[in-house]
């Protein structure tokens, strides 16, 4: 890429980042209470999760929000600044795209996925029915 445009992106990120953290502090929902077993159970499945994002990316915001509502303890790795954590993401997809969700199954197979909605309906899909369970009991 040219370096007036590399120059001219690497502004903008330096000027909206910051805005975007601070709308994400502000926007971010509270989590859901659910008594200690339960939230227990969601921490021990959560474990087998791993997303990896871009610090001001929105679309990272997006999801990290989701999983503070949802209350989910998920690791979260910045493959922004962390190498490592680059060239997990790039070996196992063929490319560099956050936000990414590792997704460690039972029998110890790996599944990842990309694209915000994505990872949205997969947690509201594995996490939200044991908050509704919870609240109902």
């Amino acid at each position: 890429m040219k370096l007036p445009i590399r120059l001219f992106f690497k502004t903008v990120r330096f000027v909206v980042g910051p805005i975007l953290l601070v709308m994400h502090w502000i926007t971010t929902p509270r989590g859901i209470v659910r008594n200690p077993a339960a939230q227990h159970s969601v921490d021990a499945a959560a474990r087998q999760l791993v997303l990896y994002k871009f610090r001001t990316c929105p679309f990272c915001l997006k999801v990290q929000r989701e999983c503070k509502r949802l209350s989910l303890n998920i690791e979260t790795r910045d493959a922004q600044h962390n190498v490592a954590a680059r060239q997990e993401i790039l070996q196992a997809t063929g490319k560099v795209q956050v936000p990414c969700l590792k997704i460690l199954n039972p029998d110890n197979s790996v599944r990842w996925m990309s694209e915000s909605n994505a990872i949205i309906a997969y947690l509201q899909g594995q996490f939200a029915n044991q908050a509704e369970l919870n609240s109902q009991g």
